[in-house]
């Protein structure tokens, strides 16, 4: 009797789960499609700012971040000019004796008559006006006191002018122009201490005008 061949034992599959049918991966799993990101694992990409925050729009001021200098300042901001107005202080000095002296020899010639208060006013108005637009400065006080001694003494002479013109009857420009040497000459005649001292008490107020200006 012959007996049935028995089919040859099945090689095992070296993969376990390989087909015998001449692909060796037939049976090994199938990798998963790729993302797109080959590092899907890293962090994100960085932004740029290593702190994370974005920046601040541009404002167009290239100073616009700086901190104020140490003095509350721009940092660069220089020191503004120092004005110089001696000169400006002198001319106004110089301004004011002429106008005071004007009024002053008006009302001397008004009321025949000296007042204090009316020097002192005088040289008061001429250092106020002086140190006010011009600075409190030592030469400004100074030319103001002088024009102030001044501005008394031509205010003297005017009120004598007008009261020689009035005796005379004739113009008072007619006397203080044309016949100036007569009008010092009775000053000099009558002046006397109380004279003197509206000069001074026109200096002193020049001062003080000055330092209540400034």
């Amino acid at each position: 009797m012959s007996q049935p061949v028995q089919p040859p034992n099945q090689p095992q599959q070296p993969y376990g789960g390989q087909s015998a049918d001449g692909n060796p991966y037939a049976g090994a799993p199938a990798p998963a499609a790729p993302t797109g990101n080959p590092y899907g694992d890293q962090p994100p990409a960085p932004t740029g700012n290593p702190y994370g925050q974005q920046p601040p729009a541009p404002t167009g001021n290239p100073f616009g971040g700086q901190q104020p200098g140490p003095f509350g300042g721009a940092p660069f901001a220089p020191a503004p000019p120092a004005r110089n107005n001696l000169a400006l202080g002198v001319l106004v000095a110089l301004g004011a004796a002429i106008v005071a002296a004007v009024l002053y020899g008006v009302i001397l010639g008004s009321i025949e008559r000296e007042i204090g208060y009316a020097a002192v006013g005088v040289g008061f108005l001429v250092g106020f006006a002086a140190a006010k637009l011009g600075g409190a400065n030592p030469v400004t006080i100074a030319a103001a006191a002088v024009f102030s001694i001044g501005a008394v003494y031509l205010g003297q002479l005017i009120g004598y002018a007008m009261v020689m013109a009035d005796v005379a009857n004739v113009s008072f420009s007619e006397v203080f122009l044309d016949h100036f040497d007569a009008v010092t000459r009775v000053w000099k005649e009558e002046a006397d201490f109380m004279r003197y001292l509206f000069l001074a008490l026109g200096a002193v107020a020049a001062i003080g005008g000055a330092k209540k200006a400034g």
